[in-house]
């Protein structure tokens, strides 16, 4: 399983959702794109085709966009995502 997170270095879900990876043992690659956070969340919404506002954690597994951390919190307990 690839784990990718684009984080913002003072963001508390980018933290919420990198705790949530290492209390399961997940190794990810993080991303982080602090400076012209508007330039990156473009960038961000071009690669992965997001409509509408992108915000920070953008959290990318195998290849597919998740979201953010509610969303993956979401999926989790949905069971759409088994860790």
């Amino acid at each position: 399983m690839k784990i990718d997170i684009y984080t913002l270095s003072y963001c508390p879900y980018c933290d919420a959702a990198k705790s949530f990876f290492d209390d399961k043992g997940l190794k990810y690659t993080e991303y982080e794109i602090d400076g012209d956070e508007e330039e990156e969340f473009r960038k961000l919404a071009k690669k992965f085709d997001i409509k509408g506002e992108v915000t920070a954690p953008q959290i990318i597994i195998d290849g597919k966009r998740i979201g953010g951390y509610s969303d993956l919190m979401e999926k989790v307990k949905n069971n759409e995502l088994n860790f």
